[in-house]
């Protein structure tokens, strides 16, 4: 399968970055941050930098990964109002960025997470978020119709804190929006403990059948009672009995999309690199070629 990690997640220095991917014979690199900037706001000049430096290091990219509609409120947000408007203009830089490296994946997110979105028996009036998934819609819709205009294919995060936080939630935003031919699932398994879905079986059914556009992996441990969440090396988390069954379905399935490892797990001295080298050689065996 195609292997890769999420640059900044090792440094924020490309180069460095790139150069230690090599060392792991990572061939995939999901940008994210460069420097002190979030993919989309690179100037021309830095973009050019970027992309040499990617050819330098004879890299691909896999997928431009801003945090697109995150952190919106489904009881304020309107379709291009003035928040909606700035990640659309942000959406549009990506996807320009997106051509620049040849890349067909950018990353979107959704708003900000309602905890209860459908109910029944006295749910429905009483604990529900009346109209907060509808309310998504209209705001994830244009994004899709640029992506069709521009071929390109937008994937959504399966994240902390966001609308969409689970396998059933992003098939459903995708089907409510009959988008599956533009708007894939970006899934993150570690991020879908906080909501309690098994990563495997349960998750990975819901979007096996032509869902999936690209994958994050890192290891967790979820207490949502003490609204905790640890980062753990690879196999010392809550997905340490997940891991190898997900990675034979989707080999198994074909999938022929990217893995990225996720790096984002230090031993409390803050060094994510020294993260990544540790964990790093779990994450090939487990997601390799067999």
């Amino acid at each position: 399968m195609k292997l890769g990690v999420i640059t900044d997640g090792i440094s924020r220095d490309l180069n460095h970055a790139l150069s230690v991917m090599s060392e792991f014979d990572l061939d995939y690199a999901e940008l994210q941050f460069i420097g002190n900037k979030e993919v989309g706001d690179l100037d021309s000049q830095e973009r050019k930098d970027a992309l040499a430096l990617i050819e330098k290091h004879d890299k691909t990219v896999s997928c431009i990964s801003r945090h697109l509609f995150a952190g919106m409120l489904m009881s304020q947000a309107k379709p291009f109002d003035k928040q909606h408007t700035q990640h659309m203009d942000a959406l549009k830089r990506c996807i320009e960025m997106a051509h620049q490296f040849s890349c067909k994946t950018v990353r979107i997110m959704t708003g900000k997470k309602e905890m209860i979105l459908w109910g029944s028996n006295g749910a429905e009036q009483w604990n529900v978020a009346k109209g907060a998934w509808e309310g998504q819609l209209p705001l994830i819709a244009p994004a899709v119709e640029l992506a069709r205009k521009e071929g390109i294919t937008l994937v959504v995060e399966t994240g902390n804190g966001t609308m969409v936080n689970s396998c059933y939630t992003a098939r459903k935003l995708i089907d409510d929006l009959d988008a599956k031919d533009a708007l894939k699932v970006l899934w993150d398994p570690a991020n879908n403990c906080w909501c309690g879905e098994k990563a495997h079986p349960d998750g990975y059914q819901e979007i096996s059948d032509g869902y999936l556009g690209h994958v994050h992996i890192k290891d967790v441990i979820a207490d949502a009672p003490r609204a905790t969440l640890q980062v753990t090396p690879m196999l010392e988390g809550q997905l340490r009995d997940q891991f190898h069954p997900m990675a034979d379905a989707m080999r198994d399935d074909h999938y022929d999309g990217v893995i990225s490892f996720e790096s984002v797990y230090h031993k409390g001295d803050g060094d994510f690199e020294a993260g990544f080298r540790s964990n790093i050689g779990l994450f090939k065996t487990i997601f390799g070629p067999r």
